[in-house]
């Protein structure tokens, strides 16, 4: 069944404020396999102008997939997660995100389209600091798959 296009444009609370601590920056890039030394060590990082270690750019998904949990979960969309891939993920940075950043993201669904029987969200979050400034703008696509024969 396709998801109700009356939930496009619709945004759910900001989230409570996540803040980004040094190792949590640390662990990440060397999960990744970044060496990038402005990701770990304070120094290299204040040499390039940033006031302490800076994020890798993908760092802020778990906090936006997070918010965009609000979009799954929400009953009236009726979205079944169990069907759910993740399509594709983009970032647009005002700047990186830094140690010491406490976050907050406010999800927005931009989009609902099927094709060939597959539902296709858009989910837009918008990630602001503490003071309210856009530190970054997450784009998640996410397809619910068509349930096939004999399921």
């Amino acid at each position: 069944m396709a998801l109700d296009q009356s939930f496009v444009g619709r945004s759910y609370p900001p989230t409570d404020p996540y803040e980004v601590g040094r190792e949590k920056i640390r662990e990440f890039a060397l999960a990744i396999g970044d060496t990038t030394a402005a990701y770990t060590d304070p120094e290299a990082a204040k040499a390039l102008g940033y006031p302490d270690v800076i994020a890798p750019p993908t760092f802020v998904f778990a906090i936006a997939f997070r918010a965009a949990g609000q979009v799954v979960e929400d009953p009236q969309l009726g979205l079944d997660y169990s069907r759910v891939v993740h399509g594709d993920q983009k970032f647009a940075y005002r700047r990186p995100v830094r140690a010491g950043d406490r976050l907050a993201v406010t999800a927005t669904i931009d989009s609902i389209r099927s094709m060939a029987g597959n539902d296709i969200l858009d989910i837009r979050g918008e990630v602001h600091d503490e003071s309210g400034e856009l530190v970054v703008t997450a784009l998640m696509k996410l397809v619910a798959r068509a349930a096939g024969e004999g399921e």
